[in-house]
């Protein structure tokens, strides 16, 4: 019974997010406007809450509840919100320089095709950015989040790893590198990831780091998945 008051609860607060922008026409320009404003800002703001939410889904599948004691839900909304301005530069630096880099190659105005409409063309240069990004940014970003997370856990989740030196080096050499190798990069960044943000750079360009931050939830059940794996 209490898990599901949980579940309930937890639902209500996502509908009280995404209902605004969903039935309100003002509240979703608002949200174009701003974004298009300050596009750094908005994705910290979006992978501070979404993204947050995708790992407490992850920890209730694993251990019955959204936010159990040492999860330390404000220190990772931060760590979250700051990897939300690092995952939107490298989007952008890969949506520009891939094209430039394919057109290098004999692909000729793919840059201009991803601009455009949907076309083949624009689906073929979103599947080469994706996976360029994919390959070259995420298995880097996901080490650096593995060793947050640990960070944050080490600390029982409270303010001050916030404010505490990050030991990369012993956190880096204590990962499950097995699970992190067979299953987190070697699976789901060609079965999942790189579909996935094909699908994203596929879309206008004011809607591809919300769709980014959306994709996080889904992180957050990978995440949950490779834990458990860890521990087998």
């Amino acid at each position: 019974m209490k898990n599901i008051k949980s579940d309930l609860l937890f639902i209500l607060v996502i509908l009280a997010i995404f209902l605004p922008f969903i039935l309100s026409s003002e509240a979703f320009n608002w949200y174009l406007v701003t974004n298009r404003a300050h596009p750094m800002l908005l994705a910290f703001v979006k992978f501070a809450i979404l993204a947050t939410i995708g790992e407490m889904i992850g920890v209730r599948i694993k251990n019955g509840q959204y936010i159990p004691q040492g999860f330390g839900i404000i220190p990772r909304a931060v760590i979250w919100g700051l990897f939300g301005v690092w995952i939107a530069a490298a989007m952008k630096i890969f949506a520009i320089g891939t094209p430039a880099f394919v057109e290098g190659l004999g692909v000729d105005a793919l840059s201009a095709a991803m601009k455009e409409g949907f076309t083949l063309k624009k689906l073929f240069g979103a599947f080469c950015i994706s996976a360029a990004m994919n390959i070259c940014y995420a298995p880097v970003f996901m080490s650096v989040h593995k060793v947050t997370d640990a960070h944050i856990s080490s600390h029982n989740g409270k303010l001050k790893a916030l404010f505490t030196p990050i030991k990369f080096g012993h956190l880096l050499s204590n990962l499950n590198w097995k699970v992190q190798w067979n299953f987190v990069f070697k699976k789901t960044i060609p079965l999942f990831w790189i579909p996935a943000h094909t699908f994203t750079f596929s879309l206008p360009a004011d809607y591809q780091v919300l769709t980014a931050a959306l994709l996080s939830i889904a992180l957050g059940l990978i995440l949950s998945i490779a834990s458990i794996m860890s521990k087998k």
